[in-house]
């Protein structure tokens, strides 16, 4: 069996292997059932951002990687460690640093014990889930390391090629580009994350739940799949279907981009193929089997908005990106049911 691309492929040594199912078979309604099980999870000690929870969770289950980008201290890092949790799997935690470099990273080769022969000592990278906690806080050299596994789900050392272990995801967190200490990520690792989500500040109650429960800090959840069930619920996306009249509308509000004057650079084809992969995710997560109009609409933003240079730029988290989609998606008449 061949999984898509956006999988990450076959599963990982299990290559002659069926690929574990979800219980009851892959499908939407029980791949629906499934993702409520685990955003409920998650919701439980990420309290008051139900939408971050769910969207987070779509760009899993759409086989993508994810940006959370706030201040210090609202929960980012609680997000990331209970979606891992849930998930099952492996896990680790890159802690990123102005002095970390790419071998700390992806691994390094190494002599053996006797000095004889050189072996391949693999770094953090290899895991199911991998934390990059305040990715930019590392130079774009150690950054750029990241590029190879976030698209191929491999890794590159000393001219010799190395597959990672599937699922694969990596779950970001960033701090402000104008905070002390940050370098700003380039377009093209930016390009590789599926979407770029904000946590902002919990309302009162919300946050009075946090502080009599423990805090930040109580992050952990049971998990709800195996490694092998993440990828059979990431091959349920491709049963979603995508009508013509709402594929139209997704690549009219691609192509808009491109000539719209409110923007220096529009969406690209791998942003076109993100919003279309993650619109079915979402439909998946719904209880559809079909993409409609408002998946588009809600997801054009933090799928979109950190792809393209908006020309009125400058406000701290791509404000003016994400206003110009706003804007185009507000003029673009949607399909009719």
């Amino acid at each position: 069996m061949h999984l898509r691309d956006e999988c990450g492929g076959q599963l990982g040594g299990l290559k002659n292997e069926p690929v574990s199912r979800l219980p009851g078979g892959a499908g939407v309604r029980e791949g629906s059932a499934l993702f409520a099980r685990i955003r409920t999870r998650v919701q439980e000690v990420v309290r008051g951002k139900d939408d971050v929870v769910e969207l987070a969770l779509v760009a899993v289950v759409a086989g993508g990687h994810v940006l959370l980008e706030d201040v210090p201290g609202v929960g980012k890092t609680t997000l990331a460690t209970a979606l891992s949790s849930a998930f099952g799997g492996s896990f680790n935690r890159i802690q990123f640093t102005s002095d970390l470099l790419p071998g700390d990273i992806t691994g390094v080769t190494v002599l053996d014990g006797k000095g004889a022969h050189f072996r391949f000592r693999q770094g953090p990278l290899f895991a199911n889930v991998v934390l990059a906690d305040e990715i930019n806080r590392a130079m774009p050299k150690t950054q750029s390391a990241l590029l190879e596994a976030m698209t191929e789900r491999r890794v590159t050392v000393d001219g010799t090629t190395h597959t990672l272990p599937l699922p694969f995801t990596v779950i970001a967190t960033q701090n402000p580009h104008d905070f002390h200490g940050t370098f700003a990520l380039p377009d093209s690792q930016l390009d590789r994350f599926l979407m770029r989500l904000s946590m902002g500040y919990p309302d009162q109650e919300n946050e009075r739940a946090i502080l009599r429960h423990g805090g930040l800090s109580r992050a952990h959840v049971e998990a709800v799949l195996e490694p092998a069930q993440v990828v059979a619920l990431c091959e349920a996306v491709d049963g979603v279907r995508v009508h013509d009249e709402v594929e139209d509308y997704l690549l009219t509000l691609v192509r808009r981009t491109r000539r719209d004057g409110r923007f220096l650079r529009g969406v690209s084809t791998r942003g076109a193929e993100a919003l279309y992969r993650a619109s079915r995710a979402l439909a998946l997560a719904r209880g559809r089997d079909f993409v409609i109009p408002e998946d588009l609409r809600e997801l054009a933003v933090p799928v979109l908005a950190h792809r393209v240079v908006a020309r009125t730029e400058g406000e701290r988290f791509g404000a003016g990106a994400r206003q110009a989609i706003r804007a185009v998606m507000d003029e673009l008449p949607a399909p009719s049911a």
